[in-house]
């Protein structure tokens, strides 16, 4: 049920706030000294995600800094793969590994029961509802098929994703069989996160940029559209972000094609195209996360051009992507005070 005053969910429904609410990707991270205490106590990386009493303690920190309007749900994209049994690890200094994945392994994934898993994340959401101030929205997420079917075929990250480009090239039928089942899987996991207590979800295709019009139209928003469609007909009043990061023209049609409630801009959309998009419904974005590591006037400076162009529409005040490790906190208390003290 929807708790009093979730300004977010109002700006889902089309509503228009000023001044607009505020969360940021990545808010609950390395640039933070209580979250670095956190870690070094978890272990290892899948231990703090997995780990209720972490996990909680990790998605509540900035909310008691900064009072943003949601927490989102502390897990990763990888999460999915690894209840496929990909031998998902993270390595200091390397980042995300896993046993990349070849046509017969996709043949051969173990998906029945696979989510079950995730149990300890279910917990994490079904606690978190209980101890967030009952004004804050709580948000779910995954990663979108493509970006976790890129982590999935090169094992690792790569700049411009060419191992899942040529895969999908040479192996057409494998690799929709790969997303099909990613988006099946991501679907009813969202859906578990909602019955658990999510307010809305976010679905996270970090890598939707690299893709052509063709590729990003069979990759990237025909299988964001089955996840939605999936979860609309078992939850009809679900509210759902899209984000498809580094899209460019491509978002001009992408609310359209997936039915999201609202779509997430990066930093590089131009302000005038994102208030094209915001006439169709709600945005969400789109600050460089380097003005919040440069703080001062380049920071003020980036808000205000924001708010002065999107702050009259339905607006999720949000970076163009996480923060960074580098930011100063002090300067997120900056962003939350200008975005905050936007004349009504």
């Amino acid at each position: 049920m929807t708790g009093p005053n979730r300004k977010i969910l109002e700006v889902l429904d089309g509503k228009t706030l000023r001044p607009p609410p505020i969360w940021l990707m990545r808010q609950a991270g390395r640039y933070l000294p209580e979250y670095r205490q956190v870690r070094a106590e978890a272990g290892g990386f899948l231990d703090l995600c997995y780990t209720p009493d972490f996990a909680v303690e990790v998605t509540l920190q900035p909310i008691r800094r900064y009072a943003f309007d949601a927490a989102i749900l502390f897990s990763d994209i990888l999460v999915i793969p690894d209840a496929l049994k990909r031998n998902v690890r993270f390595v200091q200094g390397e980042g995300p590994m896993m046993d990349p994945i070849d046509p017969e392994g996709i043949a051969a994934l173990p998906t029945e029961n696979c989510l079950d898993h995730l149990s300890p994340v279910m917990e994490t959401v079904r606690r978190l509802r209980a101890e967030l101030p009952v004004e804050t929205t709580l948000l779910g997420f995954c990663g979108a098929p493509w970006t976790v079917a890129t982590y999935m075929i090169a094992g690792h990250g790569t700049p411009d994703q060419a191992p899942a480009r040529l895969f999908a090239y040479r192996y057409p039928e494998a690799f929709q069989r790969l997303l099909s089942v990613l988006a099946e899987l991501s679907a009813e996991y969202l859906i578990r996160q909602i019955d658990a207590g999510a307010d809305a979800v976010q679905i996270f295709d970090s890598w939707a940029g690299v893709l052509g019009e063709a590729e990003f139209e069979a990759y990237a928003a025909r299988p964001v559209a089955r996840m939605i469609e999936i979860i609309r007909n078992q939850r009809p009043k679900a509210k759902i972000i899209a984000f498809a990061k580094g899209a460019g023209l491509q978002l001009k049609t992408y609310r359209q094609k997936t039915r999201a409630d609202a779509i997430g801009l990066d930093w590089s959309v131009p302000l005038h195209v994102a208030a094209e998009l915001q006439k169709d419904g709600p945005v969400q974005g789109n600050l460089d996360p380097m003005r919040v590591v440069a703080g001062g006037r380049a920071l003020d400076e980036g808000i205000d051009a924001i708010l002065d162009r999107l702050g009259n529409g339905p607006l999720i005040f949000n970076l163009g992507h996480g923060i960074t490790p580098q930011a100063d906190p002090s300067h997120v208390t900056q962003l939350v005070e200008r975005v905050r003290g936007m004349s009504r």
